[in-house]
């Protein structure tokens, strides 16, 4: 059975799980690039999960970034604006992937679970 069939099949009660991505070190097309694919990104979105990205990127280029790829996205934060997604973004999770310590810090502060982005390229979200 492929791994989205498995996922679909577990998730009998929809919850609302929001993603929160790094961009440069985290996903492909970040500066450098990393392990988190556009694929994944979309797979997530389309299995109903809300998608964006809290950066050190200015706004304006997260939102550039976004629509070259046609990746649908939710919001578009800096960093240190993390804790905010989660009064525009009523949900029952939040978990916010990176690849520093200034991810896993501004994750704890606003209590946003969090996966390294080596972890995430098994697409830990797909487990919940």
């Amino acid at each position: 059975m492929a791994l989205i069939d498995q996922y679909i099949e577990k998730r009998t009660v929809m919850m609302a799980i929001l993603l929160s991505f790094d961009i440069d070190g985290t996903l492909e097309f970040g500066e450098p690039p990393g392990g988190v694919t556009k694929e994944m990104v979309q797979r997530a979105h389309d299995l109903g999960f809300i998608v964006g990205s809290c950066s050190d990127r200015a706004l304006s280029s997260q939102r550039a970034i976004w629509k070259q790829l046609d990746v649908p996205f939710a919001f578009v934060k800096a960093k240190h604006q993390l804790g905010t997604v989660k009064g525009e973004f009523p949900a029952d999770a939040y978990y916010h992937i990176g690849d520093r310590d200034t991810d896993v810090q501004v994750a704890e502060q606003a209590e946003f679970g969090f996966w390294w982005d080596h972890e995430a390229v098994s697409e830990p979200w797909l487990e919940l």
